[in-house]
C-alpha cells in the first residue's frame, strides 16, 4: 500500500515500566506500517527516567502502591497549575494518614515535581510536532496526568495535532467522560482499537465535509462535533488473532540503548497468544476488572503463534519472555507447549494460567521453559474461594504449589481477604495450613481485595452484599475538573459490607502469620527414593528428622494422594495395584489420617492430598497417572512386606 507524507505518533509516558515495550503501540506501529501510514512510538517514559535516575522513577512505578496514585499525583500541578491547598490535603489524608509514608518519602515525592516542566518542556522541543497530524497517548495505571499534561501542550501549538487517547484508563464510561471533561482531546479509542484506530486515521483525513458521517461508522471511538461528544458505541472484539500483525519493538528497543535508566534492568520480551478469559467467559470471578466488554476467549493458532514468537525472539533476545494473556489456552497443552521444548529460546517464559492443573501439564510447562507463572491461587480456603467463583479448592491450590515446587517453576501469588461472605473458620482453616506448607512457595503478600470497576462486585454489588460505592480518596486530587463525574471516571472504588456480609477479622491474623513464616527458614518435606523403597524426610520445624520407611502399599497410597483423592479412589487404587489383596478401609482411612495428623497431607471435605514433595524418579508415573493412563511401573505383589501402619509408627 502506498504510504502518505502524513505521519502518526505513538506516545507512552510515565509511568511506563522502563524494561518492557507497550506491546498495544507496537502492534498499532506494526498495523499501521501495513496500511501504509508512518507511524513512531517515542517511549518518554525512558526521557523522564532520566531526569529523575532509575532507583526513583522505579520507586513511584514499582514500589508504592500504585491506588495510592503518587506518579499521577506528581504531574498534576503541569496539568491544573499550583494549588498549594490542594496539595497539603493529598498529603495528608493519602500520603500519611492511609498510606503512612514517611516524611522523607513525602519530601522527595515533593521534589520530583521540579523535574516535570523541564521533561514536557524538552518533550515539546526535541520531537518534530509538526510532523504528525495526529498523535496518539496509551494510558494505563499511572499514565493519564503526564499524558494529559503533554497533551494540553500540543493543543496549544501552532500546527495542533489531533489528539487521540485509548488504553485500559479510557474505556467505556471512563472514555467518554474525560472527552468531555478535557476539550483538547480530539478523540478516543475504548476498547480494542487494531481496528478502529487506523479507520480513525483515514477518517480523520478525509475531507472535513465527510469526516463526520465516516467517523460515526466507526464502532469504538468517542469524537466531537459541535462541541458534543459523540459515542459510536462499544468496538466489537478482535476475532481473527492470525490476522494480527507481529508487534514492532524496533523503537523501544533503539530508544533503550539510548537510556542509561532503562539499561539498568534486563529488558523484557512481551508477546501475546490470547485475548479474553475462557474461565471468565464461563464463571466470571467476582472480583475481577478486566477485560472489560472483551471477556470471549480468542487464541492463535499454533502454528501462527510460534513463528510470531520465533521471529521476536530471533529479532530481539531477551533474558525474560513474559506473555501479556490473561490466561493460557488449554489446548496449548498438546500443541504449542511441546514445540517450546524443542526451540532454542533464549529467554525464560512467564505465563498466567489457571490453579486447577494436573501434574503433566505443570511438567510440560517446565519443559517448555515457562519458568514463572501466575495461577490466581488467591485463597486457601476453599469457602472463599467458591465465594470467588474461582472453581477449585484449597487442596488444588496447595497441590499446584507443590508440583511447582518439583519443577522449579516460580509461582506469583497473593492471599486475598475481605470477600462478603467469608467466615472466620475459612481463615482458622488457612492459619492452621500456613506452616504445613511452608516448604512450598508462599504468598508474596496478603491483602484485601479491591473493588474495580467491570468486576461482578461492581456490576452488582447489591446482590453481594456491597453498596455505597464512590470513587478511591485519591481521584479527587487528581482530576479536579468543575462538572466531571469522578463515578464514571474512576477504576477503582471504596465500598461499605452490608451488616450480614462483613467479613471475617481473623484475616488480618492469617497475614500476620504469613508474614512471620516468611522470614523463617522453610525446610522441605522430601520423598526420597532408595533401592525402591521410599522415604520421607521432614525438615519443616528448622531440624532434621528421621527418615520415614513406607511400605510398598504406603508408599501406593501417598503416590495416589499426590493429586486430591477420596478414601474410595485410594482403595480403586489400590484394588488395581494389588489384586491379590484385601485391604480394610477403617485401616487404610487410618493411615490416610496419621498423615493429615503428621501433617504429611491434608483433609478438606474427605478430599486427601500428599504434602510430600515426590523424588523426580517417581515424576514419570505419576504424570502418566494424571493422564488417566496405566502406570509405568506398577507395584506387584510380592513388595507386600509387613502390616500396614500409621503414620506414627
Amino acid at each position: 500500500m502506498p504510504r502518505t507524507t502524513k505521519r502518526v505518533a505513538l506516545i507512552h509516558m510515565p509511568w511506563g515500566a522502563l524494561e518492557r515495550p507497550t506491546l498495544g503501540l507496537s502492534l498499532l506501529k506494526a498495523t499501521l506500517d501495513r496500511e501504509g501510514i508512518a507511524s513512531e512510538v517515542y517511549y518518554l517514559n525512558m526521557r523522564f527516567a532520566e531526569y529523575l535516575g532509575a532507583e526513583r522513577y522505579r520507586w513511584i512505578a514499582h514500589e508504592l502502591p500504585h491506588v495510592a496514585f503518587v506518579g499521577e499525583w506528581v504531574f498534576t500541578e503541569a496539568l491544573y497549575g499550583a494549588d498549594a491547598a490542594r496539595d497539603a490535603a493529598y498529603v495528608e489524608e493519602i500520603l500519611r494518614k492511609q498510606w503512612h509514608l514517611p516524611e522523607q518519602r513525602i519530601a522527595e515525592t515533593f521534589s520530583l515535581r521540579r523535574y516535570v516542566e523541564p521533561f514536557l518542556m524538552h518533550s515539546l522541543n526535541s520531537l518534530p510536532w509538526s510532523d504528525f497530524d495526529l498523535v496518539g497517548f496509551t494510558s494505563t495505571f499511572e499514565q493519564n496526568i503526564a499524558s494529559l499534561a503533554l497533551a494540553r501542550r500540543l493543543a496549544a501549538l501552532r500546527r495542533k495535532p489531533a489528539i487521540v487517547f485509548g488504553g485500559a484508563n479510557w474505556e467505556g464510561p471512563m472514555g467518554l467522560e474525560l472527552h468531555r471533561a478535557f476539550p483538547f482531546v480530539d478523540y478516543v479509542c475504548s476498547g480494542e482499537a487494531d481496528e478502529s484506530f487506523p479507520a480513525l486515521i483515514r477518517a480523520h483525513r478525509a475531507p472535513s465535509t465527510a469526516r463526520s458521517t465516516q467517523l460515526r461508522r466507526i464502532p469504538g471511538i468517542v469524537f466531537r462535533e459541535r462541541g458534543e461528544t459523540i459515542s459510536t458505541g462499544p468496538a466489537a472484539p478482535i476475532t481473527r488473532m492470525d490476522a494480527l500483525p507481529t508487534p514492532d519493538f524496533s523503537n523501544y528497543f533503539a530508544a533503550r540503548s539510548c537510556s542509561s535508566a532503562a539499561q539498568q534492568a534486563p529488558p523484557v520480551l512481551v508477546f501475546e497468544s490470547s485475548r479474553g478469559c475462557w474461565w471468565g467467559a464461563k464463571s466470571h470471578c467476582t472480583f475481577c476488572g478486566l477485560n472489560g466488554h472483551t471477556m470471549g476467549f480468542r487464541s492463535k493458532s499454533p502454528a501462527r503463534f510460534l513463528s510470531e514468537l520465533t521471529e521476536l525472539t530471533q529479532r530481539w533476545p531477551c533474558p525474560v519472555l513474559e506473555a501479556v494473556d490473561n490466561i493460557l489456552d488449554m489446548r496449548y497443552f498438546d500443541s504449542v507447549l511441546p514445540s517450546l521444548e524443542r526451540l532454542d529460546l533464549p529467554g525464560e517464559i512467564f505465563y498466567e494460567v489457571k490453579a486447577n492443573l494436573k501434574r503433566h501439564h505443570v511438567a510440560a510447562l517446565a519443559r517448555a521453559h515457562i519458568t514463572r507463572i501466575q495461577p490466581g491461587v488467591e485463597s486457601l480456603s476453599t469457602h472463599v474461594l467458591g465465594l470467588m467463583r474461582k472453581g477449585t479448592t484449597a487442596l488444588r491450590n496447595v497441590q499446584l504449589l507443590k508440583w511447582c515446587r518439583e519443577y522449579s517453576i516460580a509461582v506469583d501469588w497473593n492471599l486475598l481477604y475481605g470477600f462478603p461472605g467469608e467466615a472466620d473458620e475459612d481463615y482458622e482453616e488457612i492459619i492452621a495450613l500456613l506452616p504445613k506448607i511452608r516448604h512450598l512457595q508462599l504468598a508474596s503478600a496478603c491483602g484485601p481485595i479491591r473493588l474495580d470497576r467491570f468486576s461482578p462486585y461492581f456490576e452488582q454489588a447489591n446482590a453481594f452484599g456491597l453498596h455505597e460505592l464512590k470513587p478511591i480518596a485519591p481521584y479527587r486530587f487528581l482530576y479536579p475538573v468543575e462538572g466531571l463525574c469522578l463515578d464514571r471516571v474512576a477504576y477503582y472504588f471504596d465500598f461499605a459490607y452490608q451488616p450480614e456480609f462483613e467479613p471475617s477479622p481473623l484475616a488480618h491474623v492469617a497475614a500476620e502469620r504469613l508474614e512471620a513464616l516468611r522470614d523463617r527458614v522453610p525446610g522441605t518435606l522430601q520423598g526420597v527414593e532408595h533401592r525402591d523403597e521410599l522415604y520421607v524426610r521432614d525438615s519443616r520445624q528448622g531440624t532434621e528428622a528421621p527418615l520415614l520407611r513406607l511400605s510398598a502399599y504406603e508408599r501406593t497410597i501417598l503416590e495416589c494422594i499426590d493429586e486430591t483423592r477420596s478414601l474410595k479412589s485410594v482403595m480403586e487404587k489400590l484394588a488395581l495395584e494389588y489384586p491379590d489383596h484385601t485391604f480394610d478401609a477403617g485401616h487404610v482411612q487410618g493411615f490416610l489420617d496419621g498423615l493429615v495428623r503428621h501433617s504429611l497431607a491434608l483433609c478438606d471435605r474427605q478430599q486427601y492430598l500428599s504434602l510430600v514433595l515426590m523424588p523426580a524418579s517417581l515424576r514419570p508415573r505419576l504424570e502418566a497417572a494424571s493422564r488417566r493412563e496405566r502406570p509405568v511401573a506398577p507395584v506387584t505383589a510380592n513388595h507386600l512386606a509387613g502390616e500396614l501402619a500409621h503414620a506414627s509408627a
